[in-house]
């Protein structure tokens, strides 16, 4: 009986390590008081705001710059970057760090919630949502289990790379 048991762990085992590989990983966090995700693979860290320094005729969703062990890194304010109301910052605030080939760029975000390991099936293309969508609009994930209604899936790299 214990060695049914056991072979039977192990196939269970052996179904969720399948089943975690073809799922993807992604932060969620919040704008704006919508969820959004990106990708894990996509950070390069996760940051609490240090002083930032303002930057004298910056674009406007660039907030400042911050040094990082010892490497200056734009801060960039998502909501602006993305055609929303700017940011205030405050004790829940974070800085996700893209590394965009030639420098680390980081994006301030309201909050971050939790990480979402999706499926291939819970995630749409960008075009349900109708019209032309920005290069930054990954999709949409439905992941099981969520409350709200859906997560917007963006790919940091595009706003990364003209930041």
């Amino acid at each position: 009986m214990a060695v049914l048991a056991k072979v039977r762990a192990a196939k269970r085992a052996a179904m969720r390590a399948g089943e975690a590989g073809t799922r993807t990983e992604y932060i969620a966090f919040g704008l704006a008081g919508e969820t959004y995700a990106v990708p894990i693979g996509q950070l390069a860290e996760i940051l609490r705001p240090p002083p930032i320094t303002e930057v004298p005729r910056a674009p406007r969703a660039v907030i400042g710059v911050v040094s990082v062990r010892g490497r200056l890194v734009t801060v960039v304010d998502l909501r602006v970057r993305i055609r929303l109301p700017p940011a205030s910052m405050d004790r829940r605030s974070r800085i996700l760090l893209v590394d965009n080939g030639v420098e680390h760029v980081g994006f301030l975000v309201d909050d971050v919630q939790q990480v979402w390991r999706l499926a291939p099936e819970e995630i749409e293309a960008s075009n349900v949502l109708g019209g032309d969508q920005a290069a930054h609009v990954a999709g949409i994930g439905r992941p099981a289990g969520f409350e709200g209604n859906v997560l917007i899936l963006l790919d940091l790299r595009p706003l990364a790379e003209s930041a």
